[in-house]
């Protein structure tokens, strides 16, 4: 059976899964990458170095965001949302990383997660160390489907 999702099921999707995909569109190239995130019914919270995603986010601030679970092909949830990109500082930064702290606290972190519980400072790819860009994904619109056998 094929289905939408509720509210209340797209937010319990959101806030089971560690790992989303961020969608974003600037000088006429789109841009797809899985984030970890952090989820509280309004915002989707996260961190990145500098980089690609950064620049488009900043040119052009509307965002897709999807979140998904496959238990198997006849088995799965997926949800997209909608919203406006949001770059923090000072409290609401702080609040952004005590949001990733609780969210991946419990659970093991890789290098670049580590801003979440100790610097402020991410590696990118070329081993570069950077300040790290805490940033809300602001949902305005959602939608969601799923398949249940």
């Amino acid at each position: 059976m094929l289905g939408d999702m509720t509210r209340d099921q797209m937010d319990g999707l959101f806030r089971s899964e560690f790992f989303g995909r961020i969608g974003c569109h600037a000088e006429g190239q789109t841009y797809i990458v899985p984030i970890g995130f952090a989820y509280d019914g309004e915002y989707v919270y996260a961190h990145s170095a500098d980089g690609m995603k950064i620049r488009a986010l900043r040119a052009n601030p509307r965002v897709c965001f999807q979140v998904d679970h496959v238990d198997n092909l006849a088995n799965w949830r997926s949800a997209i949302a909608w919203g406006v990109y949001e770059e923090l500082s000072g409290m609401d930064e702080a609040h952004a990383r005590n949001k990733l702290a609780d969210r991946f606290g419990p659970v093991t972190t890789s290098e670049s997660s580590h801003p979440v519980s100790g610097p402020r400072t991410v590696g990118d790819a070329d081993g570069d160390v950077q300040r790290a860009i805490f940033f809300r994904i602001r949902i305005t619109e959602r939608t969601g489907r799923f398949e249940k056998q």
